[in-house]
């Protein structure tokens, strides 16, 4: 017979990611008494199969990149080889070493339960042999990848970006099912380490929500590496053949050794039984939210993942920011215009922040457009590194940035100067004057200022 032990807390966090963990932390440094619930892994996704461990991989892979060509930089490197457990090693320390710090923040301050927690009632959560409830819960239980419903893809082993990084041996061929953020990072890594790479992408364009012509540039980027892409192509059947995995895609048969899944996140919802509290999901199930992040039940939170929108860490920690501010510092805090920057991971790095050109066109604004390639930039030619290009989307009426994109070394790094322009809702001919350090990166933005031009 189950024991079941009640508890009455003033807030649940129900996830351990990067929006709960804070916001649990920050709850009860204000006397509040505070549970969280984790079945997985401490820190959630970025920290433990996200960003912490794919952006370690990616480093080196970029120390393969720089050593296998080192004659571009006059260097004599020999023959290079990858040591994959090596890898795999350093980047389970840096993940330790980052989810190890959330026990001690929440010392004993937050009671932790590691069950998973569903739904019993409005506010009344199930959490193994626990029942809990509270005035104030809060979901930020992320979400996973999504598995399409391919035929006979259930019956081979296929990779998700949760497996991959566990691999001890190379992949000879890795084809990657999707043309987003982590199909892309994913293929460049694994051909700098030595593999074949096959991206395979339904739409006409890799990232599609983004401009053509950042999308054909990478493309360009990546295939000059020898990553293989397959454009417009369905994938229509999955099987096994002999030691290799065949895809069927667009009536052509595609073999390699090793399959990734890398087509979208699915939000971790359908174990949670919300039909018990009144909050709502979509047809995705995401969890529909306000601009203040309410669900549509009184004294219930979303954040994250979980309620789709921008998928990425920051976007998790801001959520946390405006719950907090809303409710704990009375605050008016709102979703609704905060700008959101960005990056892909690739090299070259696409940094993006605001809307694109096509979106602009699409509100039927009158444009200014500036952009210019890296080939122009003192630093990019200093380093052997000029593929790419910086484009600004600019306001005709007011000169204000709409949006801008900069695919180069150091892309997302580099944006974040615009994005800081445009919190300060200044015009972009405020760059015209600055000085910039020679050489840098930031100094082409001498020339994508003087670039901005009026377009149909």
């Amino acid at each position: 017979m189950l024991r079941v032990l009640h508890f009455t807390y003033d807030a649940i966090v129900i996830g351990s990611g990067q929006g709960g963990n804070p916001l649990a932390v920050a709850i009860a440094k204000q006397g509040a008494k505070v549970a969280l619930i984790e079945s997985g892994l401490l820190g959630g996704t970025c920290v433990n199969t996200g960003c912490t461990p794919t952006k370690t991989m990616v480093a080196s892979a970029q120390v393969a990149h720089y050593a296998r060509n080192g004659g571009r930089w006059g260097v004599r490197t020999g023959e290079v080889s990858i040591d994959l457990p090596a890898i795999l090693k350093r980047k389970d320390q840096v993940v330790e070493r980052s989810r190890s710090g959330w026990p001690k923040k929440f010392d004993k301050k937050v009671d932790v339960y590691r069950d998973h927690a569903r739904f019993i009632g409005t506010r009344r959560i199930q959490a193994g042999e626990h029942t809990l409830e509270a005035e104030r819960i809060f979901i930020n239980t992320g979400a996973a990848a999504t598995i399409p419903p391919i035929e006979g893809l259930a019956t081979i082993p296929y990779l998700t970006n949760v497996s991959l990084i566990e691999l001890t041996e190379l992949p000879e061929h890795l084809i990657v099912l999707g043309g987003g953020y982590v199909g892309l990072e994913f293929g460049q890594m694994f051909r700098r380490f030595g593999s074949k790479v096959t991206i395979i992408q339904s739409s006409g364009q890799i990232l599609p929500k983004e401009d053509e012509d950042v999308a054909a540039e990478l493309q360009k980027c990546l295939e000059s590496e020898g990553v293989e892409f397959l454009l417009n192509s369905r994938t229509t059947k999955v099987e096994k053949a002999g030691a290799e995995i065949r895809l069927t895609v667009g009536g052509q048969a595609v073999m390699g050794s090793h399959l990734l899944v890398a087509v979208g996140r699915a939000p971790q919802t359908k174990d949670l039984d919300l039909d018990k509290t009144g909050v709502k999901t979509d047809e995705q199930g995401n969890i529909v939210v306000n601009e203040r992040l309410e669900t549509g039940a009184e004294g219930i939170w979303a954040l994250g993942d979980v309620k789709g929108g921008p998928a990425f860490t920051h976007i998790s920690y801001n959520d946390y920011q405006i719950v907090y501010g809303n409710i704990y510092e009375g605050k008016n805090l709102s979703t609704r215009t905060r700008l959101v920057p960005y990056g892909v991971f690739t090299d070259p790095t696409l940094g993006r922040v605001g809307i694109t050109e096509k979106e602009a066109r699409a509100q039927g604004k009158k444009l200014k457009i500036g952009k210019v390639p890296m080939t122009w930039v003192a630093r990019a030619i200093e380093r052997a590194e000029t593929g790419g290009f910086m484009k600004l989307i600019v306001d005709a009426a007011n000169d204000h940035i709409l949006g801008a994109a900069i695919l180069s070394s150091e892309g997302a790094e580099l944006v974040q100067i615009l994005s800081t322009l445009m919190l300060a809702d200044r015009p972009y001919t405020l760059l015209k004057g600055a000085i910039y350090i020679h050489p840098t990166l930031a100094e082409g933005f001498f020339s994508l200022m003087d670039s901005v031009k009026p377009v149909d």
